[in-house]
C-alpha cells in the first residue's frame, strides 16, 4: 500500500469532504431512493434506477476517499526550510519565453489544482523542480512542447 504525501490542509480538506459525503450526501440519496420507491413497481422505475446509480457512485467515492486518507502521509510544511525545492515548497519561476513569473506550490496528487497554483509532486514540472535551487534553470517536456524556467525563489510554510 503506497503512501500518499499531502499537506495538512489537503488532508483536512479530504476529511471534510468525506464527512459531507457520509452525512449530508448519504441522507439526500436515501431520501431520493425513498421517494422513488413510493412511485411503485421498481422494475420499471427510472427514478429508482437513477437513485441507485447515484448511491453506487457516492459509495465508491466514499471508499476512494477513505483509502486515500488511510494511505496519507501528512507532511508538516511549516517545519520545512532551506533553499532546495522539495515537497511543500512554494516556488517562483521566471519564464524567459513569455517574460513572466508564476508562483507554484508542490503538493500531493489529491490536492493538486493547477488553476490555484498547486501542482502535483508527480507532475513533470514538479519532478523537474525537485532538488533544484534558486538561479537553477529547469527544462521539461509538456504536451505543448519543451518548457524552460529559471527558479527565482523557494520558500516554505506560507
Amino acid at each position: 500500500m503506497a503512501r500518499m504525501p499531502m499537506t495538512r490542509g489537503g488532508y483536512e480538506a479530504l476529511r471534510e469532504r468525506l464527512k459531507v459525503l457520509k452525512t449530508t450526501e448519504r441522507r439526500a440519496v436515501a431520501e431520493e431512493l425513498e421517494i422513488a420507491r413510493a412511485h411503485g413497481d421498481l422494475r420499471e422505475n427510472a427514478d429508482y434506477e437513477a437513485a441507485k446509480d447515484k448511491q453506487g457512485m457516492l459509495e465508491a467515492t466514499i471508499r476512494d476517499l477513505e483509502d486515500k486518507l488511510a494511505r496519507a502521509e501528512v507532511i508538516d510544511v511549516s517545519r520545512l526550510s532551506g533553499d532546495t525545492v522539495k515537497f511543500g515548497a512554494t516556488v517562483t519561476l521566471y519564464d524567459p519565453a513569455a517574460d513572466s513569473e508564476q508562483t507554484l506550490t508542490i503538493v500531493g496528487e489529491v490536492e493538486a489544482d493547477a488553476k490555484a497554483g498547486l501542482i502535483s509532486v508527480t507532475s513533470p514540472m514538479a519532478r523537474a523542480l525537485i532538488n533544484r535551487r534558486v538561479d537553477d534553470t529547469v527544462r521539461f517536456e509538456t504536451p505543448g512542447g519543451r518548457k524552460e524556467y529559471e527558479i527565482t525563489d523557494v520558500r516554505f510554510g506560507d
